[in-house]
């Protein structure tokens, strides 16, 4: 695998090398090359298990366009530099899990075509709706999610509408995964909104089919709700974000079970100056035995960074956090926020989490993080701390 992750991305990195910035090679005909890369290092500390991982993920690209029509290919890899972890599919079970495996593969193919009212996707993509909550690219792990898919947004004056029919969903576990690959079936994605000055409103829909034979068919479900935001800026340097949502899931297609649970959330977000202030409340409900689950969002962004809750508990889940942010010099950002986390039925304490970030933009293309999360299970889970550095790379 390493020779091969060597050789692929070094070859594609060559040809993209003899390609210029934007080369044209004829009125309105342009190639672009990209490439973004990340070097990481993340330690996992548990009582009867660690892990030491240090990977590097290469994701070149180049885009073909001419008018409003353009195709891109961007090949994926990341190559495990120290492995003293387990990847999921590495065989190395004596270690804390790394979800980074060892990886090449065809990240993105797809042809667009964008206008200033519609644009149309057309291959295996990038999905990110809103923020990520219910769809994304899980971008935190070194092998992005993508989608099999065909998407469309349009805009009528103040109405926005996008719509999506996916087909296969391209996990971040690789092509050594077997199974896990890749899960097929028929997906679903509708959103609806619209602004009213700084109000904006949206509805949305997600409607999970997964083949009876998919090992996950059980996570086949339709999701309905809607989602509300509003920015105010005041005198001076002070700006106020409220946001709220609320959703219900229920079983659907060859989905056993029986339950109708709720989501909620709502966050309040302060600015002033070089200093933000973060509240928020977030509830995944629970019922007939069944919780609320998101299994195609960035689940990394939500329920604190040690990633104890990729998959809500049996009993619900309910989050209240808060942080605060400072941001003292140009291209320096750090924040830390603590969660409570308990569940939604039979008010059991799941412990809690402090998460500490530091964030350096060196420049345009590069950037330098420094992320740690520390999560007490009080007797729930397992005590769990995690540190990551890792330095970014784009053009």
């Amino acid at each position: 695998m390493k020779k091969t992750l060597i050789l692929g991305t070094s070859a594609f990195a060559a040809a993209l090398a003899a390609v210029p910035a934007q080369a044209q090679a004829d009125e309105g005909f342009t190639l672009k090359p990209s490439i973004n890369a990340r070097l990481r290092y993340e330690m996992v500390d548990q009582p009867a298990t660690d892990a030491d991982a240090l990977t590097l993920r290469v994701r070149p690209g180049i885009t073909a366009s001419k008018g409003g029509i353009s195709l891109l290919v961007e090949p994926e890899a990341t190559l495990a530099i120290v492995e003293d972890y387990n990847s999921t599919t590495n065989g190395k079970g004596g270690y804390s899990v790394v979800a980074d495996p060892e990886n090449i593969e065809l990240n993105r193919f797809q042809l667009e075509y964008k206008s200033d009212a519609i644009t149309a996707t057309l291959g295996r993509q990038r999905i990110n709706i809103d923020d990520q909550r219910f769809v994304g690219s899980v971008g935190w792990r070194q092998n992005e999610q993508t989608f099999d898919a065909v998407t469309g947004e349009a805009k009528l004056g103040p109405v926005a509408l996008n719509g999506t029919y996916a087909w296969s969903r391209r996990t971040i576990f690789g092509v050594d995964s077997g199974p896990r690959q890749a899960f097929s079936g028929t997906y679903f994605f509708l959103g609806a909104g619209a602004g009213l000055g700084p109000v904006k409103i949206k509805a949305f829909s997600y409607l999970l089919d997964l083949d009876a034979k998919e090992p996950i068919a059980l996570s086949s479900t339709q999701t309905y709700g809607a989602r509300a935001t509003v920015d105010f800026k005041l005198p001076g340097t002070v700006s106020l974000g409220l946001a709220a949502s609320y959703a219900k899931q229920m079983d659907y297609q060859a989905n056993p079970s029986d339950y109708s649970a709720d989501y909620i959330a709502a966050e309040a977000n302060a600015g002033f100056g070089m200093f933000s202030a973060t509240v928020g409340y977030e509830k995944l409900g629970e019922d007939n035995g069944s919780s609320f689950q998101t299994p195609l969002a960035t689940l990394h962004k939500f329920n604190g960074w040690a990633d104890i809750f990729l998959s809500t508990p049996p009993a619900g889940l309910e989050d209240l956090y808060a942080g605060i942010g400072v941001s003292p010099l140009p291209g320096l950002k750090a924040g830390v926020t603590y969660h409570d986390f308990s569940s939604d039925a039979g008010s059991v304490d799941y412990g809690s989490e402090w998460d500490v970030v530091v964030g350096y933009k060196i420049n345009k293309m590069l950037g330098l993080t420094a992320k740690y999360a520390n999560y007490d299970a009080d007797g729930f889970a397992v005590d769990t701390e995690k540190f990551w550095l890792q330095l970014d790379f784009s053009l």
